[in-house]
Formats: structure tokens, sequence, C-alpha cells
């Protein structure tokens, strides 16, 4: 079965012999162009920080060829139906997909058909999406998804902050080569923490706010009614204080360590890092507002701001799969192999 490109000139730079590229950040991908590949299946590997599929093909020249496929977390494809069982090494499928930004290596999954018609999507971004729930909320405490068009409207905002020379050098740098502190299973920082569309349990207590992001354990702690202490031990995600501003929840985070990902899509940030965000019930209780403004002189002349919506939704799913470091680093070895 020869596969078949919707850009055909992709053809000869993706069909590549072996695994040859390692773990991206959705940079990595060109969003603009898509691809489709049909094969058969000779490996899935359903994991955390991401599920691979492994399909042989036909290449122009007749050889036998594998295609490496990087389809979304577990904790983004499980609640859009993709589950260990959906897929078995010798399915026959057809996969749609964005092609990586180089011209070879991995190309990222957006849905997949089997040869009996169903359709599983692969990746948040895809059109196949589940519906979203018609739950009401009355707070802001419960399950909420962000909505994936912001996740996407962000990482194509970055290039464009108003970076300082040194944010523009590492940003440049971090896209050209790929690398991702996932691969160490450590998640991004906020706001790009903030808009991944996945499973995100808010907790409210009269002292603190929880937040649970389904995405490599995160989990941020906001102090309600308390001051940052004067000796503050520098942390991934900071020390967060909060306000009520009637539902609205104000919360204030400074602290954190410098990060190659802090800011989010290959964006780093210092210890000199301020985060205010602001989060409040729609009044259609079903979406919650997330505003975020960033400070950072380091990384930015001036300060960036980012607004996206939580769906929420009371019936999605935590994955429950903790992040499998040798799976996240596998592909980094085989890339320099």
């Amino acid at each position: 079965m020869n596969a078949r490109f919707t850009t055909t000139s992709l053809l000869v730079g993706l069909l590549v012999a072996s695994v040859s590229s390692a773990h991206h950040s959705p940079a990595a991908f060109d969003q603009t162009k898509e691809v489709r590949l049909e094969g058969t299946v000779t490996k899935y590997a359903y994991n955390n920080p991401h599920t691979y599929i492994t399909l042989e093909m036909e290449g122009a020249n007749g050889a036998r060829v594998s295609q490496l496929i990087e389809v979304g977390p577990i904790s983004t494809v499980l609640p859009l139906g993709l589950t260990r069982d959906s897929l078995k090494v010798g399915d026959r499928v057809s996969v749609r997909a964005n092609p990586p930004r180089r011209g070879t290596g991995t190309v990222m999954g957006l849905d997949l058909t089997r040869a009996d018609g169903v359709v599983l999507p692969l990746h948040i971004s895809a059109a196949s999406v589940r519906p979203e729930s018609t739950a009401v909320a009355t707070s802001i405490a419960g399950t909420w998804q962000p909505l994936g068009q912001y996740f996407s409207a962000l990482n194509r905002a970055v290039p464009n902050f108003p970076l300082t020379e040194r944010g523009r050098a590492e940003l440049t740098e971090s896209r050209r080569t790929n690398a991702t502190p996932h691969s160490d299973c450590v998640p991004a920082g906020a706001p790009m923490l903030m808009v991944y569309s996945v499973a995100s349990r808010v907790t409210v207590t009269s002292s603190t706010v929880v937040f649970d992001v389904d995405w490599l354990d995160a989990q941020r702690i906001v102090h309600l009614g308390a001051t940052h202490p004067a000796n503050l031990a520098p942390s991934l995600q900071g020390h967060s204080i909060g306000r009520w501003e009637g539902s609205v929840l104000v919360v204030d985070t400074v602290g954190f360590e410098p990060h190659k990902e802090g800011i989010g899509f290959g964006l780093g940030s210092s210890a000199e890092k301020h985060l205010v965000e602001r989060f409040s019930l729609e009044p259609d209780g079903r979406h919650l507002r997330y505003e975020a403004t960033v400070e950072d002189p380091v990384y930015l002349t001036e300060p960036v701001r980012h607004t996206s919506l939580w769906a929420f939704s009371p019936e999605l799913p935590f994955s429950g799969v903790k992040c499998d470091l040798e799976v996240a680093r596998q592909y980094l070895r085989e890339a320099a192999e």
C-alpha cells in the first residue's frame, strides 16, 4: 500500500527507514500542512508523556519503510476515545498528521482511521474531538478542560512576544533543536501548563485552592489570604497566594526556578518571573475564563497577556498514568545512535 500525502513534496522527506527524531514540542511540527499515511501498525506504545505508533509502509522506491507517529499524551487522548485496546499490531490504518518542520522524521498524528471505518483522535487539535459537556458549574471548583484552540493560539503567539535578545536567541535555539524538558518528565510552566487541554481539577477550601493538572503530575497550590515568605525557596511552579474578588480568584505567583520552558512553547523563564492570574466563572456556568499576565525582564521587554477558556467537564477522567522517564528518553537515545 503506497503512502498518500496531501502535500506531495514531503513524500521523500517523511519516509524514513528508522526512528530518527526525539521527543518533540508542538513547535517541531508544521501545523499549517497535513499529510496522510497508510500502512500497517508494527508498534503501539500507549504511554505518557506521549503515545507512539509505528507504521510500516511502502516508500516511493517500493522499499518497506517505518514511520513514527507522535500521539498526544494519554491524558488528552483517553477522553477522546483512544484506549490501550483501540489498536493492535497488524491493523491496517490511515493517519492524518502534521509533518515535521525539518521535513524528515516523526510526524504529529491528528486522527487515525481503522479498516473498520472507526476514526480515533490522536491529538487534541484534531477536528474529531469529544463534544463539550452540558453540565453547569456554580463556582470555579470541579474538573475543567482548557479548550484546545487556545493552546494552539498561544503556541503561535509566543514567537511574536516582545522578547529580549536572550529570549529571542533561546527560543530560536529551542525550536531549532525541538528541545523540551518534557523529555525529563518536567512539565512546562504557566501559562502553557494552564492551557494544556487535559483534565484540570480545581479543589477549593477555606485556606487553599489546589490545581491538579493531568499532565506530568503537575500540581499548583494557591494559599488564600497569605503573603509570600521573606526567604522564599524557588520551585518549579513558584509560590502562589490568592484572594477572592467576589467570585473571581486572583493569584499572584513568584519564587520560580529558572525553567527552559517556564513560559512555554520553547520560551524559558528566569527567577525574576512574576505571574498574575484571574480565574472567573462565565455567566453560562459552562466555562471558566483564565487570564494570565507574565513579567520576566530576562526574557520579555514588557509584560505579556493571555486569555483562554476552560470547559466544565465533570465527567472527564484523569489518566492515572505516571510519566515514564524511560519512554520519555528512549527516542532521544535513538536519535543519537
